[in-house]
C-alpha cells in the first residue's frame, strides 16, 4: 500500500481498531485482488493459528502472515484480533467468513461442473437440431453414438436454424443439425446429407390420386408454411420461384407437423420433409421438377476448441456423412 511498511508482521499484536485506510482499487479489481487469498484467510480463521493453517495450506508461516497483512490493509479492516500467537475473528472478520465460505463453495461447485463437462467418457455435448430431426433422425444418432460412449451426455435443443446459429455464436451450443448448411464467415459447416421434399396435399384433393408431380402444377394452390425465417421457408419460397410462381400463403406456423395437420384439414397444400409415421388424411407425392430437396449439416464456430466429448460427437456426425438420414 501507499506508504506503508510491508515488515510488519501479521504475527504481532495490532491495534483493535477496525477501522483502516483501504485500498484505492478500481471498481473491477476487488475479485482479482481478493480471489488468491480467500482460502487463505479461511484457513486462519478454522485454526486461529498461522502456523497450523500455514501447514494445511503448505507454506511458509511469514509468507501467510504478510499475505494476511495484506489483505486487511487492502480492505481497510481487521480481521483478527491478535493474541500472541493465536487470533480470533474480529466481527467484521466473521462476516467476511460467511461470504468467504459461500464464495469457496461456490468455486469449488463451478470447478467441478466444468471438469466434468470436459470429461472425455461422461463430458457434456451441447447439440442442438431442427424439429424435423427430433423424432426420429436424432435419438437414432445419439443411440449409435452412446454405444461407444455410454456416458456422454446431451443437452438438446430444438429450434429453427437461425435461432441455432445465433446461440452457436453465443456459446450456448457446440454443435447444430441445420437446413440449409449455412454459410457464414465465422462458422464451419459440413454437409451430411439431403432430403426430398413432398408436396402434400389433402386426401380429397384432384391432385392427391398422383405419385408424382411438377410443383408448377401446385401454383394456382394456396400453401401452409413455416415462418419467414425458418429454413424450410426460404426452399419454399426459392422452389416455387424456380417453378415460375410466388405461392399465395394462406398460413404460417413454427412446426411441420401442424403444417400437416393443415393441409389434412384442406387447408392449403405444403412442401415439407417426410414424416415420422405416415399422417392420415393426406397424400405426399414426389415432385419431379424442379429438384425438392434440402441440404442437411453440422455447423460449429470457427475457432472454438472442443472438449473431448465434443470432437468424439463431432467426428461421429461427419462419419455420416452421406447416411444421416433414413432411406
Amino acid at each position: 500500500m501507499q506508504g506503508r511498511d510491508r515488515k510488519e508482521s501479521a504475527a504481532a499484536p495490532r491495534a483493535g481498531a477496525e477501522a483502516r485506510e483501504p485500498a484505492e482499487l478500481g471498481g473491477d479489481s476487488w475479485a482479482a485482488v481478493l480471489a488468491p487469498r480467500l482460502a487463505q484467510f479461511t484457513a486462519v480463521a478454522r485454526h486461529e493459528h498461522v502456523t497450523r493453517a500455514a501447514q494445511e495450506l503448505g507454506m511458509p508461516q511469514p509468507t501467510l502472515s504478510r499475505a494476511l497483512v495484506r489483505l486487511e490493509d487492502d480492505l481497510g479492516v481487521a480481521l483478527f484480533a491478535r493474541h500472541g500467537r493465536t487470533l480470533s475473528l474480529t466481527p467484521a472478520g466473521r462476516g467476511f467468513l460467511a461470504s468467504t465460505e459461500r464464495a469457496l463453495t461456490d468455486l469449488e461447485r463451478a470447478t467441478e461442473s466444468v471438469r466434468a463437462d470436459v470429461d472425455p467418457a461422461a463430458g457434456k455435448v451441447a447439440f442442438g437440431f431442427l424439429h424435423t430431426m427430433g423424432s426420429e433422425t436424432v435419438p437414432g444418432l445419439i443411440r449409435s453414438f452412446r454405444a461407444d460412449h455410454p456416458r456422454v451426455r446431451f443437452q438438446l435443443v430444438q429450434n429453427y436454424g437461425e435461432a441455432m446459429i445465433e446461440r452457436l455464436r453465443a456459446g450456448d451450443l457446440d454443435l447444430c443439425l441445420t437446413s440449409p448448411v449455412p454459410d457464414y464467415p465465422d462458422l464451419v459447416a459440413r454437409r451430411l446429407d439431403e432430403q426430398k421434399l413432398r408436396l402434400v396435399v389433402p386426401d380429397d384433393h384432384a391432385l392427391a390420386a398422383r405419385k408424382r408431380v411438377r410443383l408448377a402444377e401446385a401454383a394456382g394452390e394456396l400453401f401452409v408454411t413455416l415462418e419467414p425465417g425458418y429454413g424450410l421457408r426460404r426452399i419454399t419460397d426459392a422452389l416455387c420461384a424456380e417453378a415460375g410462381f410466388t405461392p399465395r400463403v394462406a398460413f404460417e406456423g413454427e412446426e411441420a407437423e401442424t403444417l400437416r395437420g393443415l393441409v389434412a384439414a384442406g387447408l392449403g397444400v405444403a412442401l415439407l420433409p417426410p414424416p415420422a409415421v405416415p399422417r392420415p388424411g393426406v397424400a405426399e407425392l414426389t415432385v419431379t421438377a424442379p429438384r425438392a430437396v434440402r441440404e442437411i449439416g453440422v455447423a460449429w464456430l470457427d475457432g472454438h476448441p472442443d472438449t473431448p466429448p465434443v470432437a468424439a460427437f463431432k467426428k461421429f456426425l461427419l462419419s455420416r456423412r452421406g447416411k444421416l438420414l433414413p432411406r
